[in-house]
């Protein structure tokens, strides 16, 4: 009875801070809009429709491709680092985890801000490749696609990293042994032993990019400078700056419902890969 009533106040707190915002939102993606933007209590779905113009459609086709796209990259570079540091000694392997760990102790916005000053055409790779007579003049890397999908990975590579080398560093090594002792290679190995085994820490770690790099809008707005418009800037724009919070309501909706379709379709395809298993 008593570790009930311990849990009332975080009921309490997730159900105003949580459940209640939700709702209010979800309300407000029904709402009419009045003639000077005002909020009418009038069931409407023309918000829904609205997004399904081509330059809002165009948005969402985006905002999916560069978070598939950073989430690939963060695979690609993030599973071979949390293999390299799972098999690291372990006075080694602490210190890997704590330089991966330390960029987060660091304010975000703070950090992609610093990626301005590196990518701008007076900045230092600039700077560097003039230097050494590769470049006659800086290149424009700053306000590009491409700057955006860079600050995407720097930001959210660690939430890859460390939900992989979670799962890595709980393999039993005799597995291993036992599978070189049957004469399997190194690639059989990895294939059939460590990589199965590991699918939960991917699955995790596609989720915890995946769902920050949809939903972003101070990565797209730094490095992006207002060019690279995803669906996280049009929700910032509609509630501050085109004060139309119906709509902005319905695309967070929708942004939602993506969220919740991308964590059952990783559930379930980790529940028919046996959540990791061998078998």
């Amino acid at each position: 009875m008593k570790k009930k009533l311990l849990a009332i106040p975080y009921g309490l707190w997730g159900f105003f801070f949580t459940i209640v915002p939700l709702i209010v939102i979800l309300v407000y993606s029904f709402c009419s809009t009045g003639t000077y933007g005002d909020i009418i209590y009038k069931f409407t779905l023309d918000n829904y429709k609205l997004f399904l113009e081509p330059i809002y459609l165009n948005v969402l086709k985006k905002s999916l491709l560069l978070a598939f796209v950073s989430t690939l990259l963060c695979i690609a570079l993030g599973y071979p680092m949390a293999y390299i540091i799972s098999k690291a000694n372990k006075n080694r392997r602490n210190l890997m985890v704590m330089l991966f760990v330390l960029p987060l102790w660091t304010n975000f916005l703070l950090r992609t801000y610093s990626w301005m000053g590196i990518l701008r055409e007076g900045g230092i790779i600039n700077n560097i490749l003039i230097t050494l007579n590769i470049i006659d003049k800086p290149i424009k890397m700053l306000y590009t696609t491409g700057a955006v999908l860079l600050g995407m990975v720097y930001n959210f590579l660690p939430f890859m990293v460390l939900p992989i080398y979670s799962v890595l560093i709980k393999i039993d090594d005799k597995l291993i042994e036992a599978a070189k002792d049957l004469g399997a290679t190194d690639f059989e190995t990895f294939t059939k032993i460590i990589f199965p085994l590991s699918i939960p820490g991917v699955v995790s770690g596609i989720l915890m990019v995946f769902m920050p790099a949809v939903s972003t809008f101070v990565i797209s707005d730094l490095l992006g400078g207002g060019q690279t418009v995803l669906l996280g800037n049009l929700i910032q724009n509609q509630f501050l700056m085109a004060r139309n919070w119906q709509f902005g309501s319905s695309i967070s909706m929708i942004m939602i419902i993506l969220i919740l379709l991308s964590i059952k379709l990783t559930s379930k395809y980790q529940d028919e890969e046996g959540g990791g298993n061998l078998w």
